[in-house]
Order: structure tokens, then sequence, then C-alpha cells
């Protein structure tokens, strides 16, 4: 492989400074089940790929016990040796995707596994803007049988132990959002010895039925450790933005900032989703997704959040429209301009490192408006940006300060400790000040939306484009299997979603609406939450007054774990190209709201007495949330139990 295998200089060079771009974007990385991953010998880790340059920066940087890791790249790129020296000491490894012979094929691979090294790939084939884990191909299952095989034959050459795959899934808390946080669960080791024999018969087709039950295993893992939702390209009545509402609907649920236990996030996150699956759970399903997808999408036109919204005093008062006394109102604007005070208060001590870093906090959105439709790529860009500008800014600082103090050897400790000590002093004050900043601009948005002539709010008309999550484009990249799908009236048929690999005439390109100021949308914002709150609380009372026996659709590994059950449905085979043994599970709808209420979901209920903060500004009755008449009376959620 090449004198620097052993050393990878490049390879600690690059993750140390990923570790400090990661920890610079993100609050916190947790990794869980780290004790899943042996502490040497040769290991092949697989893991989910959501984002194409952040995934593998944070697996490096967090990987437990700091072992190097070996991605796989074009086999064609190591013909210089200088081109060769810098993609091995940076921990790449050939694969010749041209070659018909696998051992050749991952001769890399097999060079890196027989020294005890680890090998880290992405069996998705690519990153992607999806909902669930859309394919896990089989490079990683063959890559395993090939070195298990030429173990066998080069017994003085390999590794005393046999590989292990660990699987491993990166899950984001918010991809987009800075200071949000990431998790990196690691599954359940998955040993080879059960799938030798098979692999190893003379049998017609066996060594490729080994490969293919071990991909399924490697799924498997990677399908407990990550949130999966419903497809949201298949045409099914129930299955649209699955996600998008189970995320609200935390949002509503858990609406402080980072309240969710990290440990709970994809469990909480997958029990939500599968209760948004369902449309059988409650008769006000439809109407209770509607109305959390239409606050949702205003939230995202507004750039406001739902936890800077419920941290602020807006009662009923603050609305002009409001008949109120003047002392009242006068109080409440006492209250806005009280808390727009504290939250500049600490602003001069964090106002020098504010001004250094602007560029880096200017170019990061920049970067994320290069690429504003796709979710996926935006955290991405704002790292990669405000990274290259930290390389510009840190060192200028450097000689800057060495300058000032005449190029002396001593000088340049000062300087360097200095700027190290500037960049940590930054980083533990711009969470408290990044959250007071955000809370002070949603005051005075509000403040300024709510006070304008309600003429100046969009129509209802012109709202409708505001009301509808945005879903990405389908990926040519993936392979989407047929899928059968159940309409309203139980007619089966089988469905294959359109990709832009399967159609005929290429796509017309639409353009998406503009966005209006936010003052123009504060009203509708404020009411729609009043309407996605009260929807929520008929869901979950609904829930609570269906008994004991009340079961609701729960993926099956939650079922296993929190005492419902599965079974297989009776359209398997529809399914089979995703995954042989598919099956559905359940759970008691009593469980789940305890074990919701358990991990500290505040949940919205009915008529239990007088709400502390009135959201309802001016509120007409109208359905603001889509434009469309309501279904249903409204409810104003009380107190919680």
């Amino acid at each position: 492989m090449g004198s620097s295998s052993d050393t990878k200089v490049l390879h600690r060079l690059i993750r140390f400074i990923s570790s400090k771009a990661v920890g610079t974007f993100f609050n916190e990385v947790r990794v869980i089940g780290g004790e899943n991953v042996p502490k040497d010998g040769p290991i092949i880790v697989t893991a989910t790929h959501h984002n194409m340059m952040l995934d593998p920066a944070i697996l490096s940087a967090g990987f437990p016990y700091q072992r190097m890791l070996n991605y796989w790249s074009k086999a064609s790129l190591f013909g210089h040796p200088v081109m060769r020296w810098i993609l091995f000491s940076s921990g790449n490894i050939p694969v010749d995707r041209k070659s018909k012979d696998r051992q050749i094929l991952f001769k890399g691979t097999i060079d890196a596994l027989s020294t005890g090294g680890a090998v880290a790939l992405f069996p998705e084939g690519t990153s992607y803007t999806e909902p669930r884990i859309m394919q896990v191909k089989d490079g990683a299952a063959w890559a395993a049988m090939e070195y298990t095989k030429w173990a066998r034959e080069n017994a003085g050459k390999a590794s005393p132990k046999d590989v292990i795959i660990v699987p491993v899934s990166i899950v984001y808390t918010n991809k987009t959002k800075y200071r949000s946080s990431v998790i990196m669960e690691f599954g359940r080791p998955i040993r080879i010895d059960q799938y030798k024999e098979q692999f190893f018969s003379d049998s017609e087709g066996a060594p490729r039925a080994a490969v293919k039950r071990l991909t399924r295993a490697i799924e498997t893992e990677l399908v407990e450790t990550s949130i999966n939702a419903p497809d949201w390209h298949v045409e099914s009545f129930n299955n649209l933005d699955t996600l998008y509402a189970a995320r609200m609907a935390r949002d509503l649920l858990w609406e402080k900032e980072r309240s969710i236990p990290l440990e709970d996030f994809v469990a909480i996150s997958q029990t939500l989703v599968d209760l948004f699956s369902d449309p059988n759970v409650a008769t006000n399903f439809k109407s209770a997704k509607r109305y959390l997808l239409g606050y949702y999408s205003l939230l995202q036109s507004s750039h406001l959040s739902n936890s800077v919204l419920s941290s602020l005093p807006l009662p009923r008062s603050l609305d002009p429209n409001t008949v109120t006394t003047i002392p009242s109102r006068l109080y409440t604007l006492l209250i806005l301009f009280r808390d727009s005070v504290s939250a500049l208060i600490q602003l001069p001590f964090f106002l020098f490192p504010l001004v250094v870093h602007s560029p880096v906090y200017i170019m990061g959105h920049v970067g994320a408006k290069l690429v504003e439709h796709e979710e996926e790529t935006q955290a991405q860009n704002k790292v990669v940006f405000g990274l290259l500008c930290l390389l510009l800014i840190y060192p200028a600082t450097f000689f800057f300060l060495w300058a000032l103090l005449l190029y002396t050897p001593i000088g340049a400790v000062v300087a360097a400790v200095s700027v190290y000590l500037f960049a940590v002093y930054h980083n533990r004050m711009i969470d408290s000040n990044y959250e007071r900043a955000k809370r002070f601009i949603a005051a005075w948005r509000v403040l300024v939306g709510v006070w304008t002539p309600k003429r100046w709010d969009l129509s209802m008309t012109a709202l409708s484009n505001y009301t509808k999550p945005r879903t990405p484009p389908p990926s040519p990249w993936v392979n989407r299997p047929v899928i059968a799908t159940t309409s309203p009236e139980g007619h089966q048929a089988s469905h294959k979603p359109t990709d832009s690999s399967t159609q005929s005439e290429p796509p017309v390109k639409s353009v998406s609406p503009r966005r209006p100021p936010s003052r123009r949308l504060v009203r509708h914002v404020l009411r729609s939450r009043v309407e996605a709150m009260n929807a929520l609380a008929s869901f979950f009372d609904q829930l609570a007054r269906a008994g004991p026996e009340k079961r609701v659709q729960a993926s099956p590994h939650l079922a296993r774990m929190f005492g419902g059950g599965i079974f297989a449905p009776s359209d398997n085979k529809a399914n089979e190209s995703i995954q042989e043994a598919q099956v559905e599970g359940w759970r008691y709808a009593a469980e789940v709201l305890g074990f919701l209420r358990k991990h500290g979901a505040t949940i919205p209920t009915l008529g239990h007495g007088p709400l502390e903060d009135e959201w309802a500004l001016s509120s007409e009755g109208e359905g603001y949330a889509t434009g469309e008449e309501q279904e249903e009376p409204t409810w104003v959620p009380r107190t919680v139990d």
C-alpha cells in the first residue's frame, strides 16, 4: 500500500481540521454504541450517507478509539506516484471497478484488512435527500466475503482475526441548522461465520445468495439506528410529507431547543413518524397532518422557529386590533423591550469575536443560499465556506499579533496562544448569544408583523404558495422498487415512482415563489400555530380515548422493544426488492403516549382550564394553515397532564 499506510500523516491532519470545523458548526456530536466497535482487528464500517462531505468528516473525527479509516477511491486515481502517496496518506484505498475479478476489484480493501485495518464505506452508493434508507448495495457484503475467501487461502498473510462489519447511522437533528447536533449510532456488529458455509458452497448461486443475506443484515441494522419515513415520491394518499409532519409534531411537543436527550432522539422521531404514517390511527388523521404541514411550511418561509416563538411573551393584548386597555398593551410592550435588552446585554462581551468572525457567518450564509433547495448540501456548504474563511482569518490574526511583538520567538508563542484562546472564547460564547440573537430578531419581527395594517398581509390565494413544504426532486441515483400502493377506496396498484432516469421528456423547471417579507406572514404563522396545536391536541385526545387495546402502526424494532408485536403483511411480495423478510409492527396507543410523556413531551390536551399565552391573535376562524375551510371545530389546547 505504500510507506504512508502506517502513519497516514495527511489523514491525521485532515481529521484534526475536520473535527474543529464540525465542532464549530455543530453543538455536539454524540457517539452511541461505541462499545460495538472492536479496538483492533479488521473491520468494515458501513455508514448511512446523507451528506457527501460531512458524513466522512464526522465519521473519521468521532470514530471510537481514533482508529484510522480507509475510504474507497477509484483505482485510476492512484497512477501517479505523488497522487498515490497523497491518497494513501489521506486514508484512501483503490477500488478497481472495471475488473470482473473481485479479488482484483477489492485488492486495496484486502490489503488494508489483512493488516488489521478499518475500511469505511457508504453502502447506499450515493448521498441523497430522501426520508428513508432507499437502497443498500452489495459492495460491503462482497468485500467482506471476498476478504474472508482470501484469508482462507492465505492464512499466513491474513490477520488472525476474522473481519467484522460495523453498521453506523449518522443522524442530524437538523441538517441545515447552525449549532444543531449529530448522532452517530453504531449498531450490533455483524460476524461472517453464519454466511461462510453458503458462500463457499459449490451450489449454483450460493455465493450471491449469501451476499444478499449479509446485505439485508446490514440494512436491518442501519434502519434500526436511523429515522425512516414513507417515500414522499410514492403517490399514496397517506405518504406525502410524513417526515415533515412528524418533525413539526416533535417541535410542538418539545418546544425548548435541545430538550430531547440525544440518546432518545431517533426512537422518539421514529415513533412520531410511525404515528403519522398510519391513516387509521385516528379519524382526524388527515386534518392533523395538514395543519402540521401548513405550520411547518410557514415557519420555513418566514425564517422563524417554533422554539423561539414559544419563548416569546405574546398575549392577545399585543394585537392592536384587539380591544384592551392601554396599560395592558404597554405592559406587553415593556415585556418585549425587557427581553430585547436582556438579549443585548451580553453583546458587548461578544461584539469583538462577532466582528472578527463575521466573514465566516456571511460566507456560510452565501454557501447555503447557493443550494437553497438542497437540504442535504446546505450544512456542507456552510462548513466548507466557513472553514475556508477561518483558514484565512486565524493565520492573518497570528501574523498580525506576531508583527506587533516584533517577530520574536516568544512573540510567536504568545500570538499562537492568543489566537487559540480567542477561538475557544468565541466558541464558548456563541451558543448563548446565538439563541439571544434569534429571540431578539424574532420578537421584533413578530411585533412589526402584528402592528402593520392587516391589509398588508398576504391574501389567502398568495398564502397557498407557502403552506405546503417543498418536496425535493427524486434522486436519479436511487433505484426505486415497484411498490404496491393502496388507494382510499381499497384498490391496489403497482407503482414505480418516476425519476429523472425514466422520464421520456425532461421535466419542466418550476421557479419557486419569491419569499415575501416576514411581516406579511407573521399573523398567518401565529394563527397556523394555534391550528396546528389544536389539531395535535385533538389527535392525541382521540388516541387517549381509544382505550387500552388500541394499536398503532410501529417499526418492527420499536414494536419488539416496547412490548408490541409484528406480523407479515399480505402484500409482502411487493416489497421483496427492498427487504425480503419485511414485516410490520404495532404498539399499544397507551404505551406510545406514555413513552412520549416519559421522555419529556408536553402533550396538549383539551378543555382543562385557561391558557397562559393566548396565541390566537385576531383569529377569525379561517383555515390559515391551508387556505381551506376547517373540517372540524377549533379546540384550544389548555394545560398539560
